[in-house]
């Protein structure tokens, strides 16, 4: 079992203030490789005891980053953006398998950690809008949502595998 990234120390590079986003980014990119790299195409999209497919939460990590760092650089959705949102659910023709969808996730938040590097203190409290109702938030309230949100997803995608796998063996 290895080390948990938050036991790991500081990463070089990062504002000490963001360090527990940047640990638990890297800790759930950990975790999804281990947990998703085998699975087959059709169990990506498997739904058991109808629960979300794997397949939606591994869209939904890497679309939801992508929206709420859109968010914190203070931009709007792009309409690629919403396109993605609007496919979360779907396995698209043809099937994404586990490794595009776990190639998306990392490229995205590579993106995330980037900002997170190099967000200066002093811009952490800056104010954004959130959607087209433009909802209040902060830079550092953006960085922290995909921080924890992220995790969310990466124990539902484990406790769905670790479901499909355990049918799959009865």
């Amino acid at each position: 079992m290895s080390t948990e990234a938050w036991l790991t120390g500081p990463i070089p590079g990062y504002p000490p203030l963001l360090m527990p986003g940047a640990h638990s980014l890297v800790q759930a990119t950990n975790d999804l490789r281990a947990v998703a790299q085998g699975l087959s195409d059709a169990e990506l999209w498997e739904r058991p005891a109808k629960a979300a497919a794997i397949g939606f939460h591994l869209r939904h990590i890497a679309g939801s980053a992508d929206r709420l760092l859109s968010y914190a650089l203070d931009r709007a959705l792009s309409p690629e953006q919403l396109a993605v949102l609007a496919a979360e659910k779907e396995p698209g023709d043809p099937r994404a398998t586990a490794a595009q969808l776990l190639d998306s996730i990392d490229a995205v938040l590579d993106r995330v950690l980037d900002v997170v590097r190099n967000t200066r203190d002093e811009d952490l409290t800056a104010t954004r809008g959130v959607g087209r109702a433009r909802l209040p938030s902060t830079v550092i309230g953006l960085l922290f949502h995909i921080a924890e949100h992220t995790p969310r997803h990466t124990g539902q995608v484990a406790t769905t595998a670790k479901l499909i796998r355990g049918a799959a063996e009865v």
